[in-house]
């Protein structure tokens, strides 16, 4: 074994399954969102309105919100790696019907006066997927490795998450520009499937959950947990709405166009700038966690997002925009790493699922509806003020739950 692996904080790395594991999510997610990229991009173009990127997030946010819960109840019942590699799947043919709709045929033939309702429905049926997937691979880590270096493996997953979004983002841009949209399309596709086919050397899972409930009955059961884990509701909460007002990623496509006047490489670099913020803070906190204080430096995290978005609006230099967005990422990578501890410490192995997709249905769905919300805020507000008030709203957020959760303040692990 490598002697880096000596590492404590690496320990997850020696089990071979991790490692497999580790390297399909970096492709699967390099993969998902090179599409939520190139689809915008794409949208952007069609319609030359940022309230179309809008209209996207809310398309994939509807499944996600319908179908989370559900998910949890379908994913504590199942073996989850079999699970996974279905939705693996889905996507891949999903990303099939992109490279369909893109391409000189359909363009040329399909006559439509809205275009962008086939991105719309493809984007639909990738939010049902991911209802499924996102929380399914949350909860299959803790089989995957002993419990006492799970909080270890969350935070390699994490970074993996995170370094697996910037390549996606930034190759993205490089791709449109050297390739065109179409053939960025099909290496999406080829993202996807060595993702399947790493997924399916991972051997068949154990079922967790042996209860019969009824899925209503089982649906409720992750939720009163959740509810009644003020630190962890806390925290979900707390991200929900910095995620939700401060989602300025949704108007990148519309910032690097008609203010910053940068083509599809400034564009992919600064659609990943939060991602390598973030990743440059989760490595440096996986190599040197935070000892104490958590809950209390994650307000200041959250509030230092908001101001970061502040400064973005207000920007109207390229690289003090990149920077004002790589700064934003560090402070959420540090909200991201404390929350994504306190979901795997305080879950018992029976409701991982459940949990993680109410934490889905909180965290992961809010980008869409936020994506909606700043499409929606820059049509009614403007570009500039819509961003410049989720920034201020994400602030004020901080600063009411500081008074509001006194538990996840003075929370440590």
């Amino acid at each position: 074994m490598f002697s880096i692996l000596k590492n404590k904080n690496l320990q997850p790395l020696q089990h071979y399954e991790f490692r497999i594991f580790i390297v399909a999510r970096f492709f699967l997610i390099m993969a998902l969102r090179m599409l939520g990229t190139v689809a915008a991009y794409k949208l952007f173009k069609l319609t030359q309105s940022s309230f179309s990127i809008g209209l996207a997030g809310l398309s994939e946010f509807i499944p996600v919100f319908l179908l989370a819960l559900y998910a949890g109840h379908v994913i504590d019942k199942s073996d989850k790696r079999t699970l996974l590699l279905k939705a693996v799947i889905c996507y891949s043919v999903c990303v099939v019907a992109l490279v369909f709709i893109t391409s000189d045929w359909f363009e040329q033939n399909i006559n439509s006066k809205s275009p962008q309702i086939f991105f719309y429905t493809v984007i639909f049926f990738t939010g049902a997927i991911r209802a499924f997937a996102g929380p399914t691979t949350n909860a299959i880590i803790s089989q995957l490795v002993p419990r006492d270096v799970l909080h270890f493996a969350s935070n390699i997953s994490s970074s993996t998450w995170l370094a697996a979004s910037i390549t996606g983002h930034a190759s993205a841009g490089f791709f449109i520009a050297w390739f065109g949209v179409h053939i960025t399309f099909y290496i999406i596709l080829g993202y996807a499937i060595i993702a399947a086919i790493l997924i399916a050397h991972i051997k068949k899972k154990p079922i967790a959950s042996k209860q019969q409930d009824k899925a209503w009955d089982s649906v409720k059961e992750g939720l009163s947990f959740v509810y009644n884990n003020k630190i962890m509701l806390g925290a979900i909460s707390l991200d929900l709405f910095a995620v939700l007002f401060g989602g300025a990623v949704a108007l990148i496509p519309e910032f690097a166009d008609k203010i910053l006047k940068v083509g599809p490489i400034g564009f992919g670099w600064l659609n990943a700038a939060i991602d390598i913020g973030s990743v440059i803070m989760i490595v440096t906190l996986t190599l040197k966690p935070m000892k104490r204080k958590q809950g209390f430096k994650m307000f200041y995290a959250v509030a230092g997002f908001g101001i970061c978005i502040i400064i973005f609006g207000f920007s109207q230099w390229y690289w003090l925009s990149f920077l004002a967005l790589l700064i934003a990422g560090m402070f959420d990578g540090i909200s991201v790493i404390i929350r994504g501890t306190i979901l795997q410490l305080t879950t018992p192995d029976d409701k991982r699922g459940r949990v993680s997709s109410v934490n889905s249905l909180f965290i992961n769905s809010s980008n869409e509806l936020g994506q909606f919300e700043s499409g929606f805020m820059a049509r009614a507000m403007g570009t500039v003020p819509s961003v410049i008030f989720g920034g201020a709203m994400t602030l004020i957020v901080a600063i009411i739950t500081w008074f509001k959760a006194p538990g996840l303040r003075k929370f440590e692990y």
